[in-house]
């Protein structure tokens, strides 16, 4: 259940420190091995209980290693063929700060983007009331925007969507509540191009290919035995793969600010390993050589709106207070979590969706994720 966000204080705290990285020990190669185990148990009775095909979980402690590990199938089309580290997985809403929270912090290190004023400062085309919002209350998600996507309806006007949506009234003044939507990251998905100057996925195929994650693309991708499936939509189609999942993302042709990237495991451990390096403050704004990203995402990570007790919203990431432990979930079945003070994260890939949408499927293994990552595992 939602609470009312705290307001911002005149000065905003502090941003968190980012720890200068541990060096290795059996402490940590315990860690790893252990929980890695827990989950692992944790994932194997989800598969073993019907609850979805397979999955696969990476479990790692920046500068100290990781372990890897699959259970069950990719999914009965793909044969006997085993998830690992590279079976690459439809993310979801992954996409939100795999893709589009990068490039926004590369358009604000720019000047192109300033998270406090209006949208309409960086495109004064837009209309009223959405030009009005900024990036702060999008990736807040206290934008007030229209909670239903529902793109359909906007096809063949020979209006640009940008300006359809930020023309619809809002349901809430902005700022007064946390309400978890997609449209304000496919408001920012449309944004970015335009200040930026490329298409979104050559900006956010340059950023990968600069921190390495060669597995990482939006789709459609060709159907492959690495790739997981996800639902049938209707009884006796195709199922749902190498496109996306969110329908809103397909009707998009399969790229959009909040749903569209696939990747894997060992991507999303690559990225969570550079997300939790040491910051670089200087430097230039490049989406090809990112090493200022650690740096955003520790500005990125402090808490700034409530959503419930112990649980807050930064700039797109969820922030568990007492961690702190920086996560964010795909609707598709994926999860990605960070813990800057120690350097641990967790990552989980799934097609929980092959089976229609549960979102109970997940949960305890979610849970176990999370407490894992807090201090004492509590």
């Amino acid at each position: 259940m939602s609470a009312d966000p705290q307001p911002p204080a005149d000065r905003p705290a502090p941003e968190p420190a980012t720890p200068e990285p541990a060096a290795p020990g059996p402490a940590a190669a315990d860690w790893v091995a252990g929980t890695a185990a827990a989950l692992g148990a944790g994932l194997g009775a989800a598969v073993d209980a019907g609850r979805f095909p397979g999955g696969v979980l990476v479990v790692g402690q920046a500068g100290a290693g990781r372990a890897v590990v699959g259970r069950g199938l990719v999914a009965p089309e793909c044969g006997d063929v085993r998830p690992d580290e590279h079976t690459r997985y439809d993310l979801a809403s992954l996409t939100k700060v795999l893709a589009t929270w990068p490039l926004v912090g590369a358009a604000v290190r720019a000047g192109l983007l300033d998270p406090d004023a209006p949208l309409r400062a960086a495109l004064p085309r837009l209309p009223h009331p959405g030009g009005d919002l900024t990036v702060r209350q999008l990736m807040t998600h206290t934008s007030g925007l229209l909670p239903q996507t529902g793109l359909a309806r906007y096809q063949h006007t020979g209006r640009p969507l940008i300006e359809h949506l930020c023309a619809e009234p809002l349901v809430s003044p902005p700022g007064a509540h946390h309400r978890y939507i997609d449209r304000g990251f496919i408001l920012l998905g449309l944004l970015l191009p335009e200040l930026l100057g490329r298409p979104l996925p050559v900006l956010a195929d340059e950023l990968w290919r600069g921190l390495g994650l060669t597995a990482t693309a939006y789709g459609p991708l060709p159907r492959d035995v690495r790739l997981a499936p996800t639902e049938q939509r209707l009884r006796g189609a195709p199922r749902t793969w190498g496109i996306p999942h969110d329908p809103s993302a397909a009707l998009l042709g399969g790229v959009a600010g909040h749903a569209g990237v696939f990747s894997s495991a060992a991507d999303l451990a690559a990225f969570a390993e550079h997300l939790l390096g040491p910051a670089e403050q200087d430097g230039p704004p490049s989406t090809s050589e990112p090493s200022w990203l650690p740096g955003w995402f520790a500005s990125s990570r402090r808490p700034l709106v409530a959503v419930e007790p112990g649980l807050s919203r930064g700039l797109a990431w969820l922030v568990a207070e007492r961690g702190p432990v920086a996560y964010h979930h795909g609707f598709t079945g994926t999860s990605f979590y960070l813990a800057p003070d120690t350097r641990r994260f967790v990552v989980l890939c799934t097609n929980a969706v092959y089976h229609g949408w549960d979102r109970t499927r997940l949960a305890d293994l979610r849970a176990a994720a999370l407490h894992a990552l807090l201090p004492d595992g509590r």
